[in-house]
């Protein structure tokens, strides 16, 4: 089945359903295995069980983790608010509005990061190789263990045990099957699924199942008729390459039909850290702004030093009133954490650019992270593993 054109300026439409069960044939697979080698476990609404951990009375009852500022978003929610719509990332103004009967409770990141570092020990101390990719979820290499599954079940029973927190858990052969599939079932899923078995079962869904692929790159699939994951997979390659350029293309294709070459690796590869701040109010007061940026910047470097972290290149984000949002960047000769010089070029920074209107958020980002401690290396593994990030 092809693919045509009525005029140049028409956009390119694609059909392209191919039969049911098609897509678990394995013909197209670049590298196909059945081996259920990675696991992905997620904790189930970390926050907001953390804190039923700490307050049981409000068990059963709708939660919501946010800011209390008038900008405030939410953290997250307990599954009980979200049956009212209430989601992360949302306005906490809004989220008050959708479930006025919630519970709100402010955020407490040192005591999130405190269980969090009990969490990953438990699972680390079943499982040798352990990517941890946020305080709440983590890839696992079950290769080698006898039975994956046993194993981790004999995992979540420990976490439940010890921290009494929920986890969702997906297991599959490469690193994108096994997150899917811990997102599948939740709360409390534990899901196994083979490549073949992932592509039949999320077939007719949309491609914003997978990670990296955005309500943009949806948007611009849908302009050419290419709606499910079926869909995309079957799509001709070289319609893709023409639409997102020879890499995304191919990539696109790839994850469609669930392959994912990367391993898991216990270096979380870290580029950039940054610090910003969403003011409850506008500010337009330039020694107020210089005061926010100064401390911001203090408080990245303490976090550079502790993790034996420095960078050369030092950035500014600043997002106006009208939502417009501007960066600028220095790149320095060598790297660096020290605190002073930082904040001299981040300031520098902002000085140049002086906003011409009040400003609503406020960053400042060091980028280009290396270690100042060289990391050990395990020759047999590959250090450089692909990640789940699609730049889309």
């Amino acid at each position: 089945m092809g693919a045509r054109r009525e005029k140049a300026d028409e956009p390119l439409i694609c059909s392209y359903d191919a039969p049911e069960g098609a897509l678990d044939s394995g013909q197209m697979s670049l590298g196909d295995s059945s081996d259920l080698s990675v696991a992905h476990i997620d904790c189930d609404a970390f926050y907001v069980s953390v804190e039923l951990n700490r307050h049981p009375e409000l068990r059963g009852k709708p939660v919501v983790v946010s800011g209390t500022g008038p900008r405030a978003v939410v953290t997250t929610a307990s599954y009980e608010a979200r049956r009212f719509g209430v989601g992360s990332a949302m306005p906490a103004a809004r989220a008050r509005r959708l479930c006025p009967q919630a519970v709100f409770l402010p955020p407490d990141g040192a005591h999130y990061r405190e269980v969090s570092k009990r969490l990953m020990g438990i699972v680390r101390s079943h499982v040798e190789y352990v990517e941890v990719v946020g305080l709440d979820e983590a890839y696992l290499d079950l290769s080698g263990l006898y039975s994956p599954r046993t194993a981790m079940r004999r995992v979540l029973a420990e976490i439940k045990a010890s921290t009494d927190l929920v986890c969702s858990v997906g297991i599959g052969p490469n690193k994108l099957v096994a997150k899917v599939a811990s997102d599948a079932e939740k709360p409390a899923g534990f899901v196994t699924l083979t490549r073949e078995a992932a592509c039949e079962r999320f077939a007719a869904s949309s491609p914003g199942l997978i990670p990296g692929i955005g309500p943009k790159t949806v948007a611009r699939l849908e302009e050419i008729g290419l709606r499910t994951l079926r869909q995309l997979a079957h799509a001709p390659e070289q319609v893709l390459v023409e639409r997102f350029g020879p890499n995304q293309g191919r990539e696109l294709r790839r994850r469609a039909h669930f392959e994912h070459a990367g391993q898991v690796s216990e270096e979380r590869k870290v580029v950039s850290e940054s610090r910003e701040r969403t003011f409850d109010h506008d500010i337009h007061d330039a020694s107020r702004l210089r005061e926010a940026l100064a401390q911001m910047a203090i408080e990245l470097c303490e976090s550079l030093r502790a993790h034996d972290n420095h960078g050369r290149t030092i950035g500014i984000k600043v997002r106006l009133d009208d939502f417009s949002t501007v960066t600028r960047a220095r790149t320095l000769a060598a790297p660096t954490c020290d605190a002073e010089q930082v904040k001299h070029v981040a300031l520098a920074l902002l000085e140049e650019y002086a906003p011409r209107r009040p400003v609503r958020l406020l960053g400042v980002r060091v980028a280009g992270l290396m270690s100042r401690v060289a990391p050990a290396r395990t020759p047999d593994r590959d250090s450089t593993a692909d990640q789940l990030a699609l730049p889309m």
